[in-house]
């Protein structure tokens, strides 16, 4: 089916009409999410049902609640567009109500693994049409007209014929009286018909937080509310042994100095710590300074980065470990090839450090636990208060707050169990926990380290015909750690007939997770700089190494519930950016040059360019040109542009700044952007970005534009220098 085609949801759809109070019109939607959305994500199975809630008051003003949490993603403006584009209101018209945590209303409220756009395309499209149709019916019982004889536009109602027109709010209530359509048969517009859906619009936030309005979480503000710092062990893995907390309770403005023993788990659970509750948060930080604590940190003992480093090594030596993926015989291929050639990659751990460090604010009071939290999944949220707390979903109130930056990091719900810990403790009062920048960098669920051991055989006639990648990662030896896994569906993999991905394990106490584009952000540098490589030795360039790889128009089953791999597609990307970089090949002009990249990733296609120079060592980035493919739609193309940009930043940034986690002993030894450094406005390149058009539903955005500008940007200062990178960050002789 076109993905412009009327969406076919089945006869569990259900939509409720019902009267505002004051006059009106309310909508709420139960729709389980149709086959073409389950594909586009690549599920396998049917998920929750998606809920949305529509109400039209009598002035015309139009509310959208939105459903997921705000992270900076852009949902919150993207969502109710495509609600608004169907319902065929002017956007100037539309009002957004963050919605708080209600599972049963709204189903799946998350964000993260860019799903939010290919989960609601075609639901949000279909509960704005079924808004419109039954305004259309109300107005054509009001004027006594057949239903097809009347248009929308903007808001209004008109019949042609007769010259009248209504607005919206004007028929909302007698719309509110109507047995709602069937979702399945309400006719969507087609794409040339979009007058919001396409359009750049600003974010429905974007001028509240330039003008510093309370909308994130560490702005929550209660009447009589404490502020909490939460002091866990310094080894990752440790626990609490004793606490003296004499000298913290009488410094000044401190009210309450707990003790709290966790549940057990250090990686998903509550952690044992010691809570410092005051009237301010510097009086709190203060004190704890003055605690006496004593931890039991064993667990930690060996879980060193140069251990980390030895014990990945000595794998790679001894050829440990078992395969992921063995397609034909390549080590016969390699042991004949003409050519053959070996190298070795690594990348470190690195921290999320969004701008708004981790907080929550509670208040538990009769039993029940109200939260206001910037958590990108607040439903695992619930499931963990009842598990760490035996409290029950039905007891607690969740509240989305707009998040400051999230990046996999607030997938995590480990300050949430925090807080609540502490005010259970001390029921009746408000209180706001919040993490210093030095805990938020030391407590992290750090996106893994990893290491590679590849090998490619070339023929004589320089085909790439042989391929190996000994891939070095954290687990417990079955199981890798969270965003730990590799992707046996990566290039060239299903591209040559001889193959193999062969992985071990190292164990960690490290708390570890996913970071914007995770696995991806790691496995891309990693791969497309040794294919890199391969392209020099079989004397051509990588994005033609690629597009000779990638042959005919095909699709290539994923493995392991990957999705599907469109070759066409990728094709039609790199030659995109080849165009519109004007590449030529890879040669260096003193110290200057371009280098390329591809990769596909959480659905979106994307190749990138990256233009930079290097001189005493210093690089710099000219200019990066991206071309991406996501599908047939961008809903809001300077959202889209937005997320780019600041994917492209965010890549250059891991590569470029410096970012890296190490350990001794389970101790980080990173504490605030002194020694973990972020992108600087003066580091920020120009970028260049083009679409290409698909007919394939729209898929996300948040993170497939990350992953090769990293690779793109190690392969230009090959070209321009002869320095290979092969382990993150740069670091280069001068």
């Amino acid at each position: 089916m076109s993905p412009e085609a009327p969406a076919m949801l089945d006869r569990r759809a259900v939509l409720k009409a019902s009267l505002l109070a004051g006059g009106g019109l309310a909508l709420e939607a139960l729709i389980p999410l149709p086959a073409s959305a389950l594909e586009a994500m690549g599920e396998r199975s049917s998920a929750a049902a998606l809920s949305a809630f529509v109400s039209i008051a009598p002035d015309g003003t139009v509310t959208i609640v939105a459903k997921n949490p705000e992270i900076g993603q852009g949902v919150k403006t993207s969502l109710p567009m495509m609600v608004a584009e169907e319902l065929d209101c002017d956007w100037s018209q539309v009002r957004i109500a963050q919605a708080d945590l209600d599972s049963k209303r709204y189903g799946e409220q998350s964000a993260g693994g860019s799903t939010s756009t290919p989960k609601n395309w075609l639901p949000m499209r279909q509960t704005g049409a079924a808004a419109r149709a039954m305004l259309v019916q109300a107005a054509a019982h009001e004027w006594k007209v057949a239903a097809g004889e009347i248009a929308t536009a903007r808001g209004r109602l008109f019949h042609q014929a007769s010259g009248r027109s209504l607005g919206y709010g004007e028929v909302a209530s007698r719309a509110a009286a109507l047995t709602p359509p069937d979702l399945g048969s309400v006719p969507l517009k087609r794409p040339d018909e979009f007058t919001i859906i396409g359009r750049p619009v600003v974010g429905i936030d974007s001028a509240r937080i330039v003008r510093g309005e309370p909308i994130f979480g560490i702005d929550t503000r209660l009447p009589g509310m404490l502020y909490a710092i939460y002091q866990v062990a310094p080894a990752h893995g440790g626990r609490l042994v004793k606490a003296d907390t004499d000298a913290a309770m009488r410094s000044p403005g401190v009210r309450y100095v707990l003790p709290i023993r966790g549940n057990g788990d250090a990686d998903t659970g509550l952690a044992d710590g010691v809570a410092i509750v005051a009237t301010n948060w510097w009086l709190a930080e203060q004190a704890r300074s003055k605690l006496q604590v004593e931890w039991n940190l064993s667990a930690a003992k060996g879980h060193s980065s140069t251990e980390y480093r030895a014990k990945a090594n000595a794998a790679i030596d001894a050829g440990a470990g078992g395969d992921l993926r063995l397609d034909g015989d390549p080590s016969r291929k390699l042991a004949a090839a003409a050519k053959r050639i070996a190298a070795r990659y690594d990348y470190p751990f690195i921290a999320h450090a969004p701008m708004e460090p981790q907080n929550c604010t509670a208040r538990y009071r009769d039993g029940h636990l109200e939260v206001w939290a910037p958590t990108q999944t607040p439903q695992r949220g619930l499931e963990a208060l009842q598990r760490a707390l035996g409290l029950a979903p039905e007891s607690v109130t969740l509240h989305l707050t707009r998040a400051g930056g999230g990046f996999g990091r607030r997938l995590m719900n480990d300050y949430v169990l925090q807080v609540a810990a502490i005010a259970m403790a001390v029921p009746g009062v408000p209180v706001q926990l919040l993490w210093s920048r030095e805990d938020d960098i030391r407590r992290d669920y750090y996106r893994p380290g990893g290491w590679h051991h590849f090998e490619a055989g070339i023929s004589a006639q320089g085909e790439l015909i042989a391929f190996s990648d000994h891939f070095v990662t954290f687990g417990d030896g079955t199981t890798p750690a969270r965003a730990a896994a590799f992707n046996a569906s990566m290039p060239p993999a299903g591209l040559i007939q001889d193959l193999r991905y062969r992985q071990s394990m190292i164990p960690t106490v490290v708390t570890t997770g996913a970071l914007r584009a995770p696995g991806s952000n790691a496995l891309c540098f990693a791969s497309q700089s040794f294919l890199d490589e391969v392209a020099q030795a079989a004397g051509t360039d990588l994005p033609r190494l690629m597009l000779g790889l990638l042959g005919t128009r095909r699709e290539i089953p994923g493995r392991d519930n990957a999705a599907v791999f469109d070759t066409g597609r990728a094709r039609d990307v790199i030659e995109r950016v080849m165009q519109t970089s004007n590449w030529s090949g890879s040669t260096p002009q003193s110290g200057r040059a371009k280098g390329f990249a591809f990769y596909f990733s959480h659905r979106g296609y994307f190749a990138e360019v990256v233009d930079a120079s290097v001189a005493r060592g210093e690089v710099a980035v000219h200019k990066v040109w991206v071309a991406g493919d996501i599908g047939s739609q961008i809903v809001n193309p300077l959202g889209a542009e937005n997320q780019v940009r600041g994917a492209v930043i965010d890549g250059l940034a891991q590569a470029l700044t410096g970012q890296a986690i190490e350990f001794v002993d389970g101790v980080v030894q990173q504490s605030n952007f002194n020694d973990f450094p972020l992108a600087r406005m003066p580091m920020a390149p120009e970028i260049d970005i083009a679409w290409v058009r698909s007919d394939r539903p729209p898929t996300g955005l948040g993170e497939p534009a990350l992953p090769p500008v990293i690779p793109a940007l190690t392969n230009a200062i090959y070209s321009a220098t002869g320095q290979r990178v092969r382990s993150l960050p740069v670091r280069l002789s001068a």
